[in-house]
């Protein structure tokens, strides 16, 4: 007999990496899709629809003109951090008449990535306010839309009334290193909460 033919395997099979949801969230334009186009591993899946004239007049496009597109359910890519966690990226809607998904998009979610425009602060209030209400870990993160940050990063903490322990980094939505970067901030915060939760 053969002994070779029944040799044991030279390697175990690896296990699959565990699912970690993500909710991306922010205001209408603030770099959602983008942040998600840039970082996915597979071909994102996007809702984007194009913007009527009406929809321009609700939404307030007056300081990003050339956006002629908006999601209009959610945004949807993946990206495996390492052989243990691969992170799944829901991208909220931006306009407050799609705020009734957000339930539903943040069902099973470790923690959230906020984005803010700091052009444009008014809108970011609800998602900020909507995550903490929940309970579910968060960061802020500030896109640098033209490289260079222009408001002090503790004046922006001051304007949204962002709680002292909820991290605030700025981050460009369309380098994937810096989405990366900003992901595992989300990680790191949402492993900070879980320990003072069980005093560990």
């Amino acid at each position: 007999m053969d002994s070779k033919k029944f040799a044991e395997p030279s390697a175990r099979p690896t296990r699959a990496p565990t699912p970690v949801k993500i909710v991306i969230a922010g205001g209408f334009g603030v770099g959602k899709t983008t942040a998600v186009s840039a970082i996915s591993e597979i071909r994102p899946l996007t809702t984007e629809a194009a913007m009527t004239s009406v929809a321009t007049d609700i939404d307030r496009t007056g300081h990003v003109p050339t956006k002629t597109t908006t999601t209009v359910a959610l945004d949807f890519g993946c990206i495996t951090i390492d052989r243990d966690i691969k992170l799944y990226l829901f991208g909220t809607p931006g306009q407050d008449r799609f705020g009734f998904m957000w339930n539903d998009l943040s069902q099973g979610a470790l923690g959230a990535l906020v984005i803010v425009d700091t052009r444009r602060l008014e809108d970011c209030y609800p998602a900020v306010d909507y995550f903490e209400q929940i309970g579910l870990p968060l960061v802020v993160a500030i896109n640098l839309f033209d490289g260079s940050l222009t408001h002090d990063i503790e004046d922006v903490r001051w304007a949204l009334t962002i709680a002292d322990e909820t991290p605030l980094i700025t981050f460009d939505a369309r380098n994937k290193l810096s989405v990366r970067d900003a992901l595992l901030a989300v990680l790191r915060r949402t492993r900070e909460q879980a320990k003072a939760r069980t005093g560990g």
